[in-house]
């Protein structure tokens, strides 16, 4: 068999006609032109078109009429022309420098580095002190954010920056964050599935602050039970039906009945019927030195259905869980001391283009926090203090 015949018919029928090779050459070069526009003129598309355009490169190249930074001007082009260097190279030159001193008009928001370490890590390490104080310490966020008359609605562990080697905690992410308005109805599709509230399951739309009270409960169980996360929901449905195994169907239809909720069909065949559960059937010997009465009771009193009922952030602040918190600075103060020469802290960053609320000054006055506005037609928001 004569293999040089077969692979020069197939050569043959491999090799496009001309036209085709005009429409390929047509396409690479267009392609490859675009990316130098899009880095010359830095994302303006204009600029491709008046490359193509005969009668206005000349312009361009005499009159500059692409953006350059005044430094790489002073600092490459005029160099580059004394020292003989062509003018086109000297060109191309400044304005591939300049794509690096480009200024953005687009604003961002810079904030303080967090020495976060991964909450996953970290929860395992707490002592019921700690606990007890970073509860605090996110209380007192939240009093001050509810009181400015915004909910924040993702709270969540992910949220919580931590630098456990000073003691230093910050609430983060408010991409969700709202104004309250008595009477608005929200967007139910906030918060993680862990973290949701039964009226955001239920799709009860006229949520309020007791929303983030929920998902600090959330967080408190997970934490003090050392089962994270505590309600672990595969799907929105199932995340209900996860709470109602623990705090029963009972007191979840007496919930729906008062506030006039039509429950989603599908619920129907997955529900069930289920008994309340107490508290203490979580608690194991590897949790035990975790649970007290007290935290029993401050967690029951966040985890509720109705959410009328749960404590607001100003009154989970007074509750007796904190009492060795608020009531032996001394000891808060060898605490932290302990803990920064024993705790291992791994390094994490805190994501761009978040904002962060300070949470983390001595007890007792709240500590100073970023001013929070947003454009708002529905008058001033309804600080939680101030609500009916």
């Amino acid at each position: 068999m004569d293999y040089s015949r077969i692979i020069e018919r197939l050569l043959k029928l491999a090799v496009p006609n001309h036209f085709i090779w005009l429409i390929f050459f047509y396409w690479f070069f267009h392609s490859c032109l675009n990316v130098v526009a899009e880095v010359m003129q830095f994302g303006d598309r204009e600029f491709y078109r008046d490359w193509w355009n005969s009668e206005s490169v000349t312009y361009f190249w005499q009159n500059w009429n692409i953006p350059v930074h005044k430094w790489c001007l002073r600092h490459f082009y005029k160099p580059m022309l004394k020292r003989g260097v062509s003018k086109w190279t000297a060109q191309t030159a400044v304005f591939l420098a300049s794509a690096f001193f480009h200024e953005s008009r687009t604003p961002a928001l810079v904030f303080e580095h967090v020495n976060n370490t991964d909450f996953k890590q970290l929860y395992q390490t707490l002592s019921d002190f700690d606990i007890r104080f970073y509860m605090y310490e996110i209380l007192k966020a939240l009093d001050y954010c509810h009181s400015m008359g915004v909910m924040h609605r993702d709270v969540k562990p992910h949220n919580v920056m931590i630098d456990h080697e000073h003691r230093k905690l910050r609430l983060i992410d408010w991409g969700l964050a709202e104004f309250y308005h008595p009477g608005q109805e929200y967007n139910v599709r906030v918060a993680s599935r862990y973290f949701k509230g039964p009226e955001l399951l239920v799709d009860y739309q006229m949520y309020d602050y007791s929303l983030d009270m929920w998902s600090l409960g959330c967080m408190l169980a997970s934490m003090i039970f050392r089962k994270e996360p505590f309600f672990h929901g595969h799907d929105n449905y199932d995340q209900l039906v996860r709470i109602a195994k623990v705090l029963g169907t009972e007191d979840l239809y007496d919930y729906i009945d008062k506030y006039n909720i039509e429950l989603d069909p599908r619920f129907n065949d997955i529900l069930g019927r289920h008994s309340r559960k107490r508290w203490e059937r979580f608690v194991h010997s590897e949790n035990q030195h975790l649970v007290s009465t007290e935290a029993l009771d401050f967690l029951d009193k966040l985890l509720r259905y109705d959410h009328q009922t749960r404590l607001t952030a100003r009154d989970a602040m007074e509750h007796p869980y904190f009492y060795p918190i608020a009531k032996d600075p001394a000891r808060l103060s060898t605490a932290a001391a302990l803990s920064a020469a024993s705790t291992p802290v791994s390094s994490s960053s805190m994501l761009a283009g978040i904002t962060s609320m300070a949470a983390s000054q001595p007890l007792g006055t709240l500590a100073a926090s970023p001013v929070i506005s947003s454009p708002n037609a529905l008058g001033s928001p309804v600080p939680a203090a101030a609500q009916p």
